[in-house]
């Protein structure tokens, strides 16, 4: 594959870390054995213990075994990576930085920092690297979410990054959007007529947006029960698919014109407070149950819980958006942990026919649906109905779905993991598919008046059993309608 990057330095903060171990190291081979890095590209990890380079190779070399598979690793890429590799021990917190910028000096790569860290440290980080000139374009910070507790630190946060690094900048990562399926949004909207011109309120019913997960706080008690469900899921990953969902069509397809439009639909959405949050939101908390054939605990029964907690570990809430485009059709937004499978999707249902001419065979006409998985198994569906062959007097009708999986129909390419794509975007400056500011501040401000409204009105987590699809109340929420979760 022909080599079109620019040379950069990757430098990743706290990268002894769950996050760089998990996504990052694996996300970077990858860019490498797909000859996506420069020659001169280094990836220079930065934490608190003490390593040597040789040192480093192999606990990353160690860390690659863990999380990828065993087919995706071959010896001539690692070694080309290991060459990559090189250490840093520094105290973030500290002024001690001039051993990072004596590992950057007399390299003409471009500087592009992965804050892996809590962001009560990006202040400090960014403060370091001001101190050592290191902060000067065409450097580019990387900040992980969640950015901020709430609108009011959120801004503190930004503000404070806002002081050592410009706008342009900085690159807030949503790993939502660097998965295929959500960027095929864009093309299945813009690039089809078929569904362009079937895209408000005219055609469409109702919208969906799922993300389930199976698992529980996995050893996060603390850091989870801080955040919950709304904070850690809605406010950045759902809010982002409903904007890319419902924006309008951007001018061109780059950084400003996309953010712009993605805006204009946050600013859209209908405030939730304490007058209308009983009949447009469902918090739950899940008790003991089974997820598959395993048992698990109750959230305040899991490691480090306090039973006093009313922490929400599931939302489900109905979204309204005030434009034109979007009038009377609801966004019905569910995500929760201990769910009976693992599964992110958006579900756009159609309007139903105005008159059934089949009504003899079939009395109710089910709505077409488009079905864009983006989680585990990435693909779009539609589904539609057609007669059934055969010679018979009545026409009969059966539900069919047309089913475009990524993995079946593009066989011999791989699906490369989101990071990737965010990291390599980030490598040449191009920021479409990360987050501005102002996104990340009016979600805050949707997001706090719910939780304003949750407190006003005292309102509790409603229990559901692990392995379930969340408290009744949630299925309450889409019946007051006269309509029902996509299952």
């Amino acid at each position: 594959m022909e080599n079109r990057q620019q040379s950069c330095d990757l430098i990743l903060f706290g990268v002894k870390g769950d996050l760089a171990r998990r996504k990052l190291l694996p996300a970077i081979y990858q860019l490498d054995k797909a000859g996506l890095l420069a020659a001169g590209t280094r990836v220079i990890g930065v934490a608190r213990e003490s390593a040597s380079d040789s040192e480093f190779c192999a606990s990353v070399e160690q860390t690659l075994k863990q999380f990828v598979a065993v087919e995706e690793i071959d010896k001539t890429t690692f070694e080309r990576f290991c060459k990559r590799l090189q250490y840093v021990s520094l105290d973030f917190s500290s002024d001690q930085y001039q051993a990072l910028a004596d590992k950057l000096s007399g390299f003409d790569n471009t500087p592009v920092y992965y804050l892996a860290t809590p962001p009560s440290l990006y202040a400090a980080i960014c403060k370091g690297l001001e101190q050592r000139a290191l902060n000067l374009e065409p450097a580019r910070v990387i900040l992980e979410k969640p950015i901020g507790h709430d609108l009011a630190s959120s801004k503190e946060i930004n503000q404070q990054v806002g002081q050592y690094f410009k706008e342009s900048q900085i690159y807030r990562i949503d790993h939502y959007l660097g998965k295929e399926t959500v960027l095929n949004l864009l093309a299945l909207r813009f690039a089809n007529s078929l569904f362009s011109s079937n895209w408000d309120h005219n055609a469409i019913d109702h919208i969906q947006i799922t993300a389930a997960e199976q698992v529980g706080v996995e050893g996060r008690w603390s850091y989870y029960d801080d955040a919950g469900q709304l904070r850690d899921m809605v406010q950045n990953h759902l809010l982002q698919v409903l904007a890319l969902i419902a924006m309008e069509p951007p001018s061109r397809l780059d950084a400003d014109s996309i953010r712009e439009e993605k805006l204009k639909v946050l600013k859209a959405l209908r405030p939730i407070d304490e007058s209308n949050s009983h009949i447009t939101t469902v918090r739950g908390q899940y008790s003991a149950g089974f997820v598959g054939s395993k048992q698990v605990p109750a959230y305040l029964g899991e490691e480090g819980a306090q039973a006093d907690s009313d922490t929400e570990t599931f939302v489900a809430l109905k979204a309204q958006l005030d434009n034109w485009r979007w009038s009377g059709v609801p966004f019905y937004l569910r995500t929760g942990k201990r769910m009976p499978e693992k599964r992110s999707e958006v579900v756009i249902t159609f309007k139903e026919q105005p008159h059934n001419i089949f009504h003899e065979t079939t009395s109710k006409l089910p709505a077409n649906k488009l079905i864009i998985r983006l989680q585990p198994d990435e693909g779009v569906e539609v589904q539609m109905l057609n007669k059934i062959p055969g010679l018979g007097k009545n026409m009969q009708l059966k539900a069919t779905t047309l089913d475009l999986s990524f993995d079946e129909t593009f066989e011999k390419k791989r699906i490369a993991d989101a990071y990737e794509r965010l990291l390599l975007e980030a490598i040449n400056g191009n920021q479409y598919l990360f987050v501005h500011r102002d996104e990340v501040e009016h979600a805050w401000r949707w997001v706090d008046g719910i939780l304003d409204a949750w407190q006003t009105t005292e309102e509790k987590p409603k229990s559901y059993q692990a392995g379930t699809w969340g408290p009744v109340a949630a299925i309450s929420l889409l019946a007051h309608d006269g309509r029902q979760w996509d299952e």
